[in-house]
């Protein structure tokens, strides 16, 4: 018997740069084991063109990443969340929906790539690439059927505070 696709939802304020980033690297990265999903609490309604390259560029599938509210998934019918997990400093200090069910939540903040310089935001965009995939690879490594709850939030805590080494 296969086992059951965990639900993933990242959360930032905009989602153009950061949890559009996460959603599409936890899909691919996540083999099956993972559904990733990504909204924002003021979602700028387009996702940043220079994220959407930076992914393509990795063989990433882009067609179906689009900003959303996070109110999408606090409506009946939406996909059960397992883990949620915020990646900006702004959505972790806002009041969230209430999700159905009893998600695991955690604070993976990444620099908001939209706030640098028009200089800056391909290399911002590329470290904010970097930071999350070294997060979601340590996150999917995880044997989470072995882990205790307590455990779990540990460890999901640790990840938010790993830095890519590159």
């Amino acid at each position: 018997m296969a086992e059951r696709a965990y639900n993933v939802l990242f959360i930032c304020t905009g989602n153009r740069a950061r949890s559009i980033i996460a959603e599409a690297v936890l899909n691919h990265r996540g083999k099956g084991k993972f559904r990733a999903y990504s909204a924002g609490s003021h979602p700028r309604g387009e996702v940043h063109p220079k994220v959407l390259k930076l992914l393509e560029r990795n063989a990433m599938p882009t067609a179906e990443l689009r900003s959303k509210s996070w109110e999408e998934f606090a409506q009946p019918g939406a996909p059960a969340m397992d883990f949620i997990f915020t990646v900006c400093d702004q959505a972790a200090g806002e009041v969230c929906p209430v999700w159905p069910g009893t998600p695991m939540t955690a604070h993976w903040g990444v620099a908001d790539p939209d706030a640098a310089t028009v200089q800056e935001v391909e290399r911002k965009i590329w470290e904010a690439y970097r930071e999350l995939e070294t997060r979601i690879l340590l996150f999917t490594s995880l044997r989470l059927e072995e882990v205790d709850r307590m455990g779990l939030r540990e460890r999901l805590d640790e990840i938010g505070k790993t830095r890519s080494s590159n």
